[in-house]
């Protein structure tokens, strides 16, 4: 059977030089699984891989769109799942990698059927939230959707307004969408996770920021900043230097607030990772592990 090899972990673990080993290994190319890294614009500032990593290994979804382009994790399954079938007819294990969790999910499990919001609901909400705020828009959630309402985290607007934006355009409650139904794939799936101490993970991603600054993050802020009410600037590592751009911090302060927010971020995606009980999980270092483990099973 085809078996879909999927390398995940926090953002600064390794997985990008460990994925090109594997997938070497594997005579595979690589499946990206980073909803940011898509977007050509956006190099520095997602780790996308360099030029040099991307010609020892045809990768996949990665520099694909613009960033004006609409794109959802909805629409990454589809693609995905189509490219695979394709790849397969080749290959028999395919190996996939990135950290965006959303991503992931919607290639192994499969996403909800939500509808694609219009752009009139779309802006008319988007309207609404910034003309009465946060507060009011969780109080039209509790009468519109009460199910979903004691689940979402009321504190991310993105999912609130996501939410209403599917109950105005529908008439129907968010929640009857949501299905949570784990889709079955024509493929097996070996799914690998690599985790560090996080006092090393946490001191790779101050490594990590400090070489993009010198690989000159600022500068690609500043050419993308015309851009930055759209959501893949909604980014760690765009908006803190966007603060700095507005004088509203120091770049000393933009930069470690970068360091700070990253390893939020990790600490959200291991919360996420830790949650699936079939992650075979393993240290980065230990690749000698992980080959092993893929070549049996």
């Amino acid at each position: 059977m085809k078996t879909l090899v999927v390398l995940l972990g926090p953002t600064a673990v390794g997985k990008t030089e460990l994925s090109l080993k594997l997938a070497e290994h594997l005579k595979s190319p690589i499946i990206s699984a980073d909803s940011r890294q898509l977007y050509s614009e956006l190099k520095i500032g997602t780790a996308a891989p360099t030029p040099e990593q991307l010609a020892r290994v045809k990768h996949y979804f990665i520099g694909t769109l613009h960033l004006t382009d609409y794109y959802s994790a909805a629409q990454y399954e589809q693609d995905a799942l189509s490219e695979m079938e394709r790849l397969f007819q080749e290959h028999d294990k395919l190996l996939m990698t990135g950290g965006s969790m959303m991503y992931i999910d919607a290639v192994i499990k499969g996403i909800d059927d939500i509808p694609t919001v219009d752009e009139e609901t779309r802006q008319m909400v988007k309207e609404h939230f910034e003309r009465d705020g946060l507060d009011v828009l969780a109080a039209e959630l509790k009468m519109l959707d009460p199910e979903y309402y004691q689940i979402v985290d009321l504190k991310n607007h993105k999912r609130v307004v996501h939410a209403l934006e599917i109950c105005y355009m529908t008439g129907k409650t968010f929640t009857s969408f949501r299905k949570a139904e784990i889709k079955k794939r024509p493929f097996k799936i070996l799914l690998i996770g690599l985790q560090r101490p996080r006092e090393e993970l946490f001191r790779r991603i101050g490594l990590r920021v400090d070489q993009m600054m010198a690989d000159g993050l600022l500068e690609e802020v500043k050419s993308v900043q015309l851009y930055r009410e759209l959501n893949a600037l909604n980014t760690v590592g765009y908006k803190e230097i966007l603060k700095y751009l507005d004088g509203e911090w120091p770049l000393d302060m933009a930069v470690e607030k970068i360091k700070r927010n990253t390893r939020i971020y990790a600490k959200k995606q291991m919360t996420w990772f830790k949650k699936n009980e079939n992650i075979k999980w393993f240290n980065p270092d230990d690749s000698e592990a992980i080959i092993e483990y893929i070549d049996n099973n």
